[in-house]
């Protein structure tokens, strides 16, 4: 067995059964995916348009690819032929690009609304006023190449495990209200996409539906 099987069987089953782990594959070559795929994964988490373009063509189709990474407007109609998932949609102005070409493209993708919950100002991502703004409006439920699946966030990055809990917990409650006000009746609504190598454990603790794993399964990346 090699090692990315085996960190790979290790977090899987140290994952309760509600939590689907995206692989987060960026940086590390085609070969160490494929033995990722082998031992029986097929979600993975890539951050750059030419790099999914050229994975897709080397690895089987039946991956699950999802795109994590900031996305620039004039980079989706590129991406769209490859994702299944976006989960870093941190703007209206993204959003309404990913259904415009989607729509163009006649391919629908999910997407998890990215918000901001971290410390650093420089992360991406809504407010929570901003969220709450764009879904009142309504306009998302006449969008035809876009399903909105959930949310995404990122803990600040430190050592305090517990400042990282507090803003894990307050994106599923969230998560919960948008579910309530807005999703009531709509399964699509569903993912809670939060926790990397370092903290994914919390994230677990607090509600995570997907966690974001990339070190602890391929080691460090090959820039």
């Amino acid at each position: 067995m090699t090692n990315i099987s085996s960190n790979l069987f290790k977090i899987k089953d140290s994952l309760p059964e509600s939590v689907r782990l995206v692989a987060v594959s960026k940086f590390h070559p085609a070969e160490a995916i494929r033995e990722a795929y082998d031992a029986g994964h097929r979600i993975f988490g890539e951050s750059r348009q030419q790099e999914i373009e050229i994975k897709h063509g080397q690895l089987p189709k039946d991956i699950e690819w999802h795109f994590i990474g900031h996305l620039q407007t004039n980079k989706v109609k590129s991406v769209l032929p490859y994702i299944h998932t976006i989960e870093s949609v941190d703007s209206v102005k993204l959003l309404r690009e990913i259904e415009k070409q989607a729509k163009a493209l006649s391919v629908r993708v999910d997407c998890l609304l990215e918000v901001h919950i971290a410390r650093e100002p420089e992360k991406y991502g809504f407010t929570m006023d901003e969220c709450r703004e764009f879904l009142a409006g309504g306009e998302w439920q006449d969008y035809q190449g876009v399903t909105i699946a959930g949310v995404m966030g990122m803990a600040t990055y430190t050592d305090d495990k517990e400042q990282i809990r507090h803003e894990f917990r307050a994106l599923k409650a969230f998560f919960g209200e948008l579910k309530d006000s807005f999703f009531r009746d709509d399964d699509s609504f569903r993912h809670v996409s939060m926790g990397m190598s370092g903290d994914y454990e919390i994230a677990v603790a607090e509600g995570s539906t997907l966690v974001r794993v990339g070190t602890f399964i391929f080691g460090e990346r090959e820039y």
